[in-house]
C-alpha cells in the first residue's frame, strides 16, 4: 500500500526529528546533517616540540605558571580561630562573638604554607623506596612438614587450655557453701549423761543379785542387749523378741 503525501515536502522535515516518520523494520533517523566525506573528526594537536634539531640541540623544559590573579588573592577571615581566640577572652554571647569578629581579624593561612607542614623531608640519595621482599620460605620444613606439625601442637595447646579454662569454671560454679545446718550436721557435741535420781539413802547400796561373774561379761552382754532393740518388744525394746 503505497503511502499519500499531503502538502508540500519542505527539506526542513528531512532534519526535524518530531516530523520525520518512521519506517517499518529500521530505527528512526535522527535528523542530523553530517559533514562531507572529506571532513576529519578529532581535535588538531598542534606540533612544538621543534623536531629532531630541537631535541637534539636543547631540552625543552616546561616553566610553571600560576593562575592570573591567585597571587594578589586576599584570604579570608579564619572564623574557627577567631571564635577561639573570643572564648579565650571570655565571650560567650552570639553579640560579643559578633563584635570581636567584626574588630579584629586573624587571615586565613594559604594552602601552600599549610601543605608545607606535611611535605616530607629529603630521603638520602641512596635509599631504595617499595615494600622489601618476603624472604623464601626454607624447602626443609616443607619437605619434614614442620607446618602441620606445628599447626597440630598449636591446636592440641589451644584444647588443653580451652578444658582448663571450662574445669575452672565449673569448679567455680560447684562450689558448695558451708550453711549453719551443714555444720551442724559436721558437729559432733559431747553428750554428758546424766544418772537417775535416787534417794540419799539408796544413792550408796550395792545390788543384792550379780549373776555375772566379771564386769567385762556383764559389759558384753548389755552390748548385744542394745544392739537389737528394733526387733524386741516394749516401749524401749528391752523385751522378748518378735516373732512377726
Amino acid at each position: 500500500m503505497e503511502t499519500v503525501q499531503v502538502g508540500v515536502v519542505r527539506d526542513s522535515m528531512l532534519a526535524n526529528p518530531l516530523l520525520i516518520r518512521s519506517e517499518l523494520g529500521r530505527s528512526r533517523p535522527r535528523g542530523f546533517s553530517l559533514p562531507g566525506q572529506d571532513f576529519v573528526y578529532g581535535r588538531i594537536n598542534p606540533n612544538r616540540d621543534g623536531g629532531v634539531p630541537e631535541a637534539m640541540s636543547h631540552w625543552v623544559t616546561v616553566v610553571p605558571t600560576s593562575l592570573p590573579g591567585s597571587s594578589s588573592r586576599k584570604m579570608g577571615k579564619d572564623f574557627v580561630a577567631l571564635n577561639r581566640e573570643a572564648v579565650k577572652s571570655g565571650l560567650v554571647t552570639a553579640q560579643e562573638h559578633y563584635q570581636y569578629r567584626a574588630t579584629h581579624d586573624i587571615p586565613r593561612r594559604s594552602p601552600a604554607r599549610e601543605g608545607s607542614r606535611l611535605r616530607r623531608p629529603r630521603a638520602p640519595p641512596d635509599v631504595t623506596f617499595g615494600i622489601s621482599t618476603r624472604p623464601s620460605t626454607p624447602i626443609f620444613e616443607l619437605l619434614e612438614h614442620r607446618y602441620a606439625q606445628r599447626w597440630l601442637e598449636e591446636q592440641q595447646s589451644a584444647e588443653r587450655a580451652k578444658l582448663a579454662s571450662r574445669q575452672k569454671k565449673q569448679a567455680q560454679l560447684g562450689k558448695i557453701y558451708e550453711t549453719r545446718t551443714s555444720l551442724l550436721r559436721q558437729s559432733q557435741p559431747s553428750v554428758e549423761f546424766t544418772s537417775l535420781w535416787k534417794l540419799p539413802r539408796f544413792q550408796k547400796v550395792r545390788p543384792h543379785l550379780d549373776t555375772f561373774q566379771e564386769p567385762e561379761s556383764r559389759r558384753r552382754a548389755l552390748g548385744a542387749h542394745g544392739s537389737d532393740p528394733g526387733a524386741r518388744r516394749g516401749h524401749l525394746g528391752h523385751g522378748t523378741h518378735g516373732t512377726g
